[in-house]
């Protein structure tokens, strides 16, 4: 997990440059499915990005593999305006694109046209590829997934030898449910060692998320606080408020739940909760988590809530509910929205509730995690009503702003005692002054370098659907769906969820 950092503030100490990072192994990035979204709004950037900051080798280059009738030169030109577009709207501190970084990365532009199941078409790659090192993205539909990986077994393009490396990196979603995990993760096996796969969560990429274990475990006065004895409870918030989009037909077999819940938040869960690992060491820092997820009770139903969007307002604007959007059935039952209430059975989170929430159409786009400290004895403060005094909270903030706040209170100027809260916020855009980047970059940098500790192992995944499972075999059966308005803070029953433990959520929209 090597820092790709830029030109920071001149009161952080120069120490900061010994943790240079080393440019990039040459070799051959391929990315299946490359004509599509996910490769225009991210991964060109991410690499144009590693590319400026110096960090590819001059003998590196990138083949995309599709089945679209278009060429090269079509395929570059596309590139160079979702690039454009990517660097001029990205941020208040993006500069103009850099003519002669893309010329030079545009020249390593390969195109290969075939079916994903086709073995001509990794016929033509082996050819391109040579005993290169090279790295195959799966920027296609989950489907794809085994056939893919079966096909580059088959033709030797998997295969290792010597000091070349040969790895893969899989998109989410990895499985559908616990068993069709179990199933894919056996799959892959069969062809490729798990030191080979990479699976990616983009998450990850983001700053304050690397950042966690950073300030956990380098910081003497946090660590010693981070436990049951002194926190109360934590939230984590995955918000966002659009809605389905054109991903309906998607959305309709997935949900909320298996969206987001054994992925992007059991990292985020796991992150906040692990033990320090014996090293930063991937296998090391993955244990960790993994041991986390395993300690998690088995969820009860009654401690989750499953919502749906209804018409409402989005910034002013009305907006449909999930039921009238295109390509949704009128009677769906798909969740939108889950909110959960998670146990971990440890020593350090003993009877420390961990709250987790997700949804579409909420009232601002928002992912952090809340880190709740115990109050203080009110001895001192007897006259002042409790819920006058600021509660003690650690604010981790991971999109749209990246950023720590720590909130507790002070005395407000004046000859009697008065409390207030006041707030203390580093915010990553305002101290290290860094271009837009896509939060892909260290990911794929990393995968360049053979660090894995930012990817999930086959463990770590399982896990994260053990927690899942039982709200997956429960939406088998009629259940329970709690509406909320659109551009709202969620369905009232989750406010209930918190509420019975005499808590309550942060505000989404404030």
């Amino acid at each position: 997990m090597e820092s790709i950092v830029a030109s920071a503030s001149s009161q952080i100490d120069d120490t900061r440059h010994e943790n240079v990072p080393r440019r990039g192994p040459p070799g051959v990035f391929v990315i299946f499915g490359g004509g599509g979204d996910l490769t225009h709004r991210l991964l060109v950037p991410a690499l144009y990005n590693l590319a400026s900051a110096g960090l590819l080798d001059s003998h590196f280059s990138i083949i995309v593999v599709d089945r679209a009738d278009v060429s090269a030169d079509d395929l570059r030109q596309s590139f160079h305006e979702s690039l454009e577009n990517f660097v001029t709207s990205r941020g208040t501190e993006a500069v103009s694109l850099h003519d002669d970084v893309w010329t030079r990365l545009s020249s390593s532009i390969d195109y290969v046209r075939g079916s994903f199941e086709d073995a001509a078409t990794y016929d033509t790659l082996a050819g391109k590829i040579g005993s290169q090192n090279c790295i195959f993205y799966l920027a296609v539909a989950a489907r794809f997934f085994g056939t893919i990986v079966d096909q580059l077994g088959v033709s030797g393009l998997a295969k290792e030898s010597g000091k070349v490396f040969r790895r893969v990196i899989i998109e989410k979603p990895f499985g559908s449910d616990l068993a069709s995990a179990i199933a894919l993760n056996e799959r892959l096996l069969r062809t490729l060692d798990e030191s080979q796969i990479y699976r990616i969560d983009h998450y990850l990429g983001k700053e304050t998320v690397q950042n966690i274990l950073a300030l956990r475990f380098s910081n003497g006065f946090f660590e010693p606080l981070w436990n049951r004895d002194n926190i109360d409870h934590v939230q984590i918030t995955a918000a966002e408020t659009v809605g389905v989009e054109q991903r309906a037909r998607f959305y309709e077999s997935t949900g909320a739940v298996r969206d987001m819940v054994p992925n992007h938040v059991m990292q985020l869960l796991a992150m906040t909760a692990m033990e320090a690992p014996i090293s930063f060491d991937a296998d090391a820092v993955r244990d960790e988590k993994t041991k986390v997820l395993k300690a998690i009770h088995t969820v009860q139903h009654h401690d989750v809530v499953r919502g749906q969007y209804a018409a409402g307002s989005i910034k002013e604007q009305p907006v449909v509910g999930y039921r009238d959007e295109p390509g949704v059935d009128p009677h769906s039952h798909t969740e939108t929205y889950v909110a959960m209430k998670l146990m971990i059975d440890n020593w350090r989170w003993a009877g420390v509730p961990f709250y987790v929430r997700t949804g579409k159409r909420l009232a601002a786009r928002k992912t952090e995690i809340a880190v709740h400290f115990k109050s203080a004895p009110y001895a001192l403060f007897r006259d002042t009503p409790v819920d006058r005094l600021t509660p003690n909270i650690m604010l981790l903030h991971i999109q749209p702003t990246e950023g720590v706040t720590l909130q507790f209170s002070a005395k407000i100027p004046g000859p009697t005692v008065h409390l207030g809260g006041v707030r203390m916020k580093f915010d990553y855009s305002e101290w290290f002054h860094e271009g837009p980047s896509t939060g892909y970059e260290t990911l794929l940098y990393d995968c360049m370098i053979g660090d894995a500790t930012l990817f999930q192992r086959a463990d770590n995944i399982e896990a994260g659907w053990r927690v899942v499972q039982p709200v997956l075999e429960w939406m088998h059966a009629p259940a329970g769906l709690d509406f909320y308005a659109a551009g709202s803070e969620g369905p009232k029953a989750a406010d209930d969820l918190l509420a019975r433990d005499h808590r309550h959520w942060l505000k989404i929209g404030s």
